[in-house]
């Protein structure tokens, strides 16, 4: 299944995505909740009677005209996540981030996987991003994936932990990276660098979606991988690239240490952390690294930042400039 969240009458509505069109789940089959909090409350049993409907979609056999995707307010899939965590999976980003700032890899990296909790009020999906003036000083992108879980779950081994995921979807988790750098001189965070916006959506994409892509996982890791390609563009322009493959940490490796000695709940949303080369922190470190007059870059007022990754869609966001010269930064005691 791809579901979607969408603005109908304004209000939340969730829907099925296929071949270009909504169909809102309620309509398909009344025994559906028609958001997506309720359907992920309930997710052993709805998503059975879920893919049921979505099958009937795709034979053309429900009656429903639908509603075209492109001109629908898409909101982000899961729009109020009970929790969100972003981890730190791909070796390929850590290891060339220090290798930018000329200090040593993290040798406790390979030995187990970590997260952070970021700011779940702030989820959003396509559309505006608002941002303050203190944002526009290095404000960044990051090209990660993320999964939702559909059942609650405490103390889960890593070999079980895949049954607890509803789904995948693409996540930016924007950074303002001079408010992260500040805070983190004290050991602590990220925190205001990270807590204005995070993406998720356009939607949220079941795994026997991309059973077929499925492919093992490093050597000496646990849980499912998959062959997705990954792609970032800034106004037109292709500025990352990777693949959810180079995962070397897995969501089920994650899903272990997040929910050691505690609660995992259904809407929980997981973020992969970065890919390797997805954001203009690593690629400005690495171009300063190799020619000492390379142009760094940040994102602008006006900016549109396109996220891709197979079968989970598109992701396109417009970076909006808050009318304010407000700066929290000024804000230091002498």
């Amino acid at each position: 299944m791809r579901l979607v969240t969408y603005l109908k009458q304004g209000k939340e509505q969730l829907a099925f995505y296929y071949n270009g069109r909504l169909y809102d789940t309620n309509e398909a089959n009344l025994q559906l909740p028609n958001n997506m909090a309720a359907m992920l409350n309930d997710w052993e049993r709805l998503s059975h009677a879920g893919h049921m409907a979505y099958e009937a979609i795709k034979a053309g056999t429900t009656g429903m005209e639908g509603t075209d995707y492109n001109r629908a307010h898409i909101l982000a899939p899961v729009p109020r996540p009970t929790s969100c965590r972003d981890g730190y999976a791909f070796r390929q980003h850590v290891a060339a981030a220090r290798r930018n700032r000329k200090v040593d890899m993290i040798a406790e990296f390979d030995q187990y996987p970590i997260f952070y909790f970021t700011n779940h009020n702030a989820i959003q999906g396509p559309g505006d991003i608002p941002c303050m003036p203190d944002h526009f000083r290095k404000l960044d992108f990051e090209l990660e994936a993320a999964v939702v879980l559909g059942k609650k779950g405490r103390n889960i081994k890593a070999e079980e932990a895949d049954k607890y995921i509803a789904g995948y979807m693409i996540m930016n988790d924007m950074s303002a990276r001079t408010l992260q750098m500040e805070e983190m001189l004290l050991n602590l965070g990220p925190a205001k660098g990270k807590d204005f916006s995070t993406v998720i959506g356009p939607m949220m994409v079941t795994p026997d979606e991309i059973e077929h892509l499925r492919i093992p996982p490093k050597p000496n890791h646990t849980g499912n991988n998959y062959n997705l390609k990954m792609t970032c563009r800034v106004n037109g322009v292709q500025v990352s690239q990777g693949n959810m493959g180079d995962m070397d940490w897995t969501f089920a490796e994650i899903i272990e240490r997040c929910a050691y000695g505690a609660d995992v709940l259904p809407g929980d949303v997981i973020g992969s952390g970065t890919v390797g080369t997805g954001c203009f922190l690593e690629l400005n470190g690495t171009g300063l690294l190799n020619d000492p007059n390379y142009k760094v870059q940040w994102l602008q007022p006006g900016d549109v930042v396109e996220m891709e990754i197979d079968e989970l869609g598109l992701l396109s966001n417009t970076i909006i400039a808050e009318k304010t010269d407000w700066s929290i930064l000024s804000l230091k005691k002498k």
